[in-house]
């Protein structure tokens, strides 16, 4: 969009790159369903615009955290199977079952508010029965499962509702040979067995994008792909995955400054030299951490150019050299990193985190959210 103004913070989705990382993860995983997953507004991308995206690329579930983003999707026209796996407890789940929403349950608690929420609405639920397997965050305790697979066995003869999956979760699937990752396919295979014993007769998914990628004997009959759809690699080795988020932003103004001056805060970097600096409207209140303060670069009039003194908390500051910059050039901060731009996942690595945390952590109100 050259012709148009850029604006002063802005992520651009490329949802062509969706569709291209959503197609080569189904294909990865031919004999099981795609759960697209598009919680947290899509990991920061745009939760419907993703799920339309994920759609037509081959996915046919769509996931979400809370129930209220699943009533979202809904809201927006989305009528494909959505399965909505943490609330508080006080949630009533009724506006769930009402929208064809399949919900989990880790609990004979959890079950029995979703065969209320059934009762109250004169419909039959679709439940997910969610056991930990070595997570250790949500799950039933494989000592409690017996009595959530009898009760959940009940309520499906009683009418209340039909117990579609059996599933869980890995932890460490994005470390390929982890012994974890055995021990917990052994737990759910465990888990299943006891659902089968009971005449149940569910799904089976525990696979992640991680495990989609590495771990064909784990996709059962659905995977799950969360990061890998946002084009971020989980595996430390190379997929052919396309990043999705850019992040820009545009100069302000520029100025030459003389040898021995010092930029920001705390005046933590002085010039060897005469230089150009150009400042850039964005800051930490628009994502730049300021632990990125004098450890970044960002991507301006062709080339990477580093980030100098503190990331304040609406700008920051570019040392160009003796080239001409002009106000108004687009600056990339971050991006698909084909032209040499930084990628969400070297801020990642600079800042000590995962890539998960750069893009989710970008749904800001002075951002700007475009799709291409």
């Amino acid at each position: 969009m050259p012709d148009q103004p850029l604006p002063r913070a802005e992520v651009v989705i490329d949802l062509d790159a969706i569709r291209h990382n959503v197609a080569l993860l189904a294909a990865r995983a031919p004999g099981a369903a795609t759960m697209a997953v598009v919680k947290a507004d899509g990991y920061g991308h745009g939760a419907l615009p993703v799920a339309r995206a994920a759609l037509e690329a081959g996915a046919t579930w769509l996931g979400s955290c809370s129930l209220a983003e699943a009533l979202d999707l809904r809201d927006g026209g989305i009528t494909a199977r959505v399965l909505s796996w943490l609330d508080v407890p006080e949630t009533d789940l009724a506006p769930g079952v009402a929208a064809d929403i399949d919900l989990s349950a880790s609990s004979v608690r959890e079950l029995a508010a979703i065969v209320d929420g059934a009762r109250r609405t004169g419909r039959t639920a679709r439940v997910h029965l969610k056991i930990d397997t070595g997570l250790s965050r949500n799950g039933c305790q494989p000592h409690d499962w017996p009595d959530l697979v009898d009760s959940a066995a009940k309520a499906q003869a009683g009418g209340h509702l039909e117990v579609v999956a059996v599933w869980s979760h890995l932890a460490c699937a994005d470390e390929p040979g982890h012994p974890a990752n055995d021990r917990q396919a052994a737990r759910f295979a465990d888990a299943y067995e006891v659902a089968a014993a009971a005449g149940l007769h569910p799904l089976r998914h525990l696979a992640n994008s991680a495990a989609t990628l590495d771990r064909p004997d784990l996709h059962f009959d659905m995977v799950r792909v969360g990061i890998a759809m946002y084009g971020l690699n989980p595996l430390p080795y190379q997929e052919n995955l396309r990043p999705a988020m850019t992040f820009r932003s545009s100069v302000a103004l520029t100025k030459r400054i003389g040898a021995g001056e010092s930029v920001s805060y705390g005046q933590t970097w002085t010039t060897g030299r005469d230089t150009t600096l150009a400042l850039v409207p964005v800051g930490y209140a628009d994502g730049v951490s300021r632990a990125l303060s004098n450890r970044m670069d960002v991507f301006l009039a062709g080339r990477r150019r580093p980030i100098v003194g503190r990331v304040c908390m609406d700008q920051i500051v570019v040392d160009c050299g003796d080239d001409v910059v002009a106000p108004g050039e687009e600056v990339v901060l971050f991006g698909a990193g084909s032209l040499g731009e930084p990628t969400a996942t070297e801020w990642a690595d600079t800042l000590g985190t995962i890539d998960y945390e750069i893009v989710t952590g970008m749904y800001r109100p002075r951002v700007a959210r475009s799709y291409r």
